[in-house]
């Protein structure tokens, strides 16, 4: 961390100021401080590195609105998010553990974001802010609610009933399941979730795997048998059975109607 400012980040840090700026390029303050193109590339990786400001890609950086006192600053995760999407011109909602934490399934506040969007995979840093960037097709995107945070800045979530489907779609890369089936069994008899909306969401952005295992939750819960035949005209017959646990044995009861082993009665009802 810069602790002392030198003449040169003192301009760079007056001038965005000055001009409430939030985002600014190589290229556009040489001339306004009077820069080579070489100096200014050093001053932003020297402030970057000092983290008076945040790299969002090569060239494009984030400046803070004032200088915090202790002289570090962060953007905040929302304003992160939101910055390297609007570059690239996509959409993103965020999910997974974020999600869950959000309303209420599991306590546990995650150190990353992570977002479904459809221009960019793998992981980024942008200040203190870790993101894990899953690139999914615009049809998979779809079903969110915006939240404004405390800096003002708005953040798009997946909504409470897709944040369920994706535990269930998802489960290996959010380790979601079974916890996901308790969540859900849990929202239904709450009443803050519907299982028509269970099954349009599911219908909508699920695969083959996350209809024939919401079908045998829902079967369990006996919800109405036009909500189940909705769910079975999307299926073909099975050929071959998935288990309803997927970390656990393949043993157990065959529903064949779903084509689901149902492995989770020698552990106990899940």
């Amino acid at each position: 961390m810069k602790t002392r400012l030198g003449r040169q980040e003192t301009l760079f840090l007056a001038y965005v100021q000055m001009r409430k700026l939030r985002v600014v390029r190589t290229g556009e303050l040489a001339g306004a401080l009077q820069l080579s193109p070489d100096q200014e590339r050093e001053l932003f990786r020297r402030m970057a590195r000092g983290h008076l400001i945040a790299r969002v890609r090569p060239g494009l950086y984030l400046v803070p609105p004032q200088l915090p006192l202790g002289g570090a600053w962060t953007p905040g995760e929302a304003l992160a998010l939101n910055t390297l999407m609007e570059d690239r011109k996509g959409r993103y909602q965020i999910c997974g553990p974020n999600a869950f934490n959000r309303y209420g399934f599991d306590e546990q506040i995650p150190n990353r974001i992570y977002a479904y969007n459809n221009r960019i995979s793998g992981e980024r840093t942008i200040g203190a802010v870790e993101l894990t960037l899953i690139k999914v097709g615009d049809e998979r995107l779809g079903d969110t609610e915006v939240d404004t945070m405390a800096d003002g800045e708005t953040a798009v979530y997946a909504s409470r009933v897709r944040t369920l489907v994706d535990a269930v779609y998802d489960w290996s890369r959010f380790n979601s399941l079974p916890r996901g089936y308790g969540w859900i069994r849990g929202e239904l008899a709450a009443k803050r979730v519907s299982a028509v909306e269970l099954v349009k969401s599911t219908l909508k952005y699920g695969d083959v795997g996350t209809i024939r295992r919401m079908a045998v939750l829902l079967e369990r819960e006996s919800v109405a048998e036009a909500l189940l035949r909705k769910l079975e005209r999307a299926l073909t017959p099975p050929s071959s059975q998935i288990p309803w646990i997927p970390r656990s044995p393949k043993r157990g009861a065959v529903n064949r109607r779903w084509g689901v082993v149902e492995n989770d009665r020698e552990l106990g009802s899940v």
